[in-house]
């Protein structure tokens, strides 16, 4: 069964026959068509954007 825990550990990307397939901790795979994968990680990198900033320490 899956975990909860917050996961340091990138996931990896690999296209095989024009799908993409993302492998993450803890046995996570998911396969998405090319525009998803895309929009995934424009989400993902503005998500990690707004969590950076909610952590960053005070000037």
């Amino acid at each position: 069964m899956p975990t909860t825990a917050i996961q340091d550990m990138a996931g990896a990307a690999t296209a095989e026959e024009g799908v993409v397939f993302l492998d993450g901790p803890d046995g996570v795979a998911v396969t998405m068509t090319a525009d998803a994968a895309e929009a995934t990680g424009r989400a993902l990198v503005r998500a990690a954007d707004q969590a950076r900033s909610q952590t960053a320490e005070p000037d």
